[in-house]
């Protein structure tokens, strides 16, 4: 009877995961055919591209890769090629970037209440109004130079905890921006 039993009983399977060096191997097996099979299919599907001229009317066709060879990349030397060549920048020199146009941004008004001041001394008589008013918008504006300043600064610090050093910034010297900001603009005496 134990015959019979066995006889209806399946064949054992084998383990499909095996442990060991013959577990090891068969994964490795089982990789290399998974991406075997994706190479071929990506070999294919750029063969039929070819064939219905998708790659006829490529910019840069004919023409040699740029290829600069960036020292200071090194293991990023492909990600940084491949950034600039779809012009994106890296993160740390976006920052800087941004930091170069808010402090742009940060000098505007300066440049506007120079225009201002300069426009005052050109005339022959000044009233207490247009006094007040320079002061007003001198005062106004040296609180947001100050402010933007201190906001710089911020992201200063934040870009050179990211950044490697040789694109570490100093930080602004907000006192002695300020103090040049006071002389350069002093108050207009308003009697």
């Amino acid at each position: 009877m134990d015959d019979a039993a066995s006889q209806n009983q399946p064949a054992p399977q084998p383990d499909p995961h095996p442990s060991g060096p013959q577990g090891a191997q068969r994964a490795w097996e089982i990789e290399q055919a998974r991406r075997r099979a994706v190479r071929d299919l990506v070999e294919q599907r750029i063969q039929e591209a070819r064939e219905e001229g998708k790659f006829d009317n490529l910019s840069g066709a004919g023409k040699p890769l740029r290829l600069e060879d960036n020292i200071w990349a090194g293991d990023k030397a492909m990600a940084y090629h491949l950034l600039k060549s779809n012009d994106v920048a890296p993160q740390e020199l976006e920052r800087g970037r941004e930091i170069d146009r808010d402090l742009a941004r940060a000098e505007q008004p300066i440049r506007l209440l120079r225009h201002r001041r300069d426009t005052l001394a050109a005339r022959r008589q000044l009233y207490a109004g247009d006094r007040r008013a320079y002061n007003t918008l001198r005062a106004a504006t040296e609180r947001r130079y100050a402010e933007a300043l201190r906001d710089l600064n911020s992201q200063i610090l934040s870009l050179n905890i990211i950044a490697p050093p040789a694109l570490h910034r100093r930080l602004l010297d907000v006192e002695a921006r300020l103090a040049a900001f006071r002389e350069e603009f002093p108050p207009l005496a308003e009697s």
